[in-house]
């Protein structure tokens, strides 16, 4: 099975600490590499994780506030000098094509590879990315200013050939695909051998949820059900949730709560405020609700 990971480039939320960087992963599928926030430092973590910028095919902001896009201008000026020649693609709301369209046109003058913009819309969850391999959906959010999550999701593959009984029935190589697509077998005594019997089932469709800042949403678990792995920012204990409420992020036991309800696989906490030095209660808090929940931390990857 090919890889799907998430790397953690940073994990802090929006005060500067020298425990987390500002938010920012990095999606990992069948060989493409998706950016999820740009936070400011983002570049140097790469580094750090020894992630290649030029594998970056595209880069997905969740919202405009300064933790999650201020790294995005330095980046680009940094692909531009180490020679990329392939295009960038920027996914964000719509308020930041003109600015970063002003920032590239100052700082980044003489870039060899293009730079192209599509705005979102945060409100709906729809469809921006598509390939022959995944999609990539946007997950509305309730933060201070308009915010998505996303939602990356393998599209079904083709069945596994069962290689002993096509040796059995001398099958032609030639006919593999049509098996796999699902095309029967037909014997030169005229047995029709049915092409279940011939594949095994294919891969189990594998999905990851990025659930940036945002207020409990009750309502959310109907969006990611049943998804593999979710990453949910937890800023907070429940010691602070009127303080969480108030500022539209949510706890460790709110970000649990939409795992659970969700019925995901695994839970990864996030976007941590500065105020802890250790996330353990964060990440005890959570497992009272739902057990399988993780850590997230720079240079920390997990398999979806």
């Amino acid at each position: 099975m090919e890889p799907f990971k998430v790397h953690i480039i940073g994990c802090g939320s929006a005060l500067p600490t020298l425990h987390h960087s500002a938010s920012s992963q990095v999606v990992e599928i069948r060989g493409k590499m998706f950016m999820v926030d740009c936070g400011e430092g983002t570049q140097i973590q790469l580094r750090r994780s020894r992630i290649h910028f030029h594998k970056i095919i595209a880069v997905f902001i969740s919202h405009l506030h300064g933790d999650h896009c201020f790294g995005l201008p330095g980046m680009i000026s940094t692909f531009g000098m180490t020679g990329r020649t392939a295009p960038l693609h920027i996914y964000a709301p719509s308020e930041l094509g003109p600015m970063l369209k002003s920032g590239i046109d100052f700082f980044c003058k003489g870039l060899e590879f293009e730079v192209i913009f599509h705005p979102i819309d945060t409100t709906q969850s729809l469809t921006i990315y598509e390939d022959r391999s995944l999609t990539i959906r946007t997950i509305p959010l309730d933060h201070r200013i308009p915010c998505t999550g996303f939602l990356f999701r393998e599209k079904p593959g083709l069945p596994h050939i069962r290689r002993e009984m096509i040796d059995f029935y001398n099958i032609p190589l030639s006919q593999i695909n049509n098996i796999k697509n699902g095309m029967d077998w037909h014997t030169p005594t005229g047995e029709t051998i049915p092409y279940t019997k011939l594949t095994t089932s294919p891969n189990h469709v594998r999905s990851y949820a990025y659930c940036s800042d945002t207020r409990y949403m009750p309502q959310l678990h109907e969006l990611i059900k049943g998804i593999n792995t979710l990453y949910h920012e937890s800023t907070y204990t429940s010691d602070y949730v009127a303080r969480a409420a108030q500022y539209f992020h949510s706890t460790a036991s709110q970000a649990a709560t939409v795992a659970r309800d969700a019925q995901v696989g695994k839970l990864i906490l996030g976007h941590y405020s500065a105020r802890y030095n250790d996330e353990t209660p964060l990440l005890n808090e959570a497992r009272q609700i739902f057990a399988n929940t993780h850590l997230a931390d720079e240079e920390k990857s997990f398999d979806i």
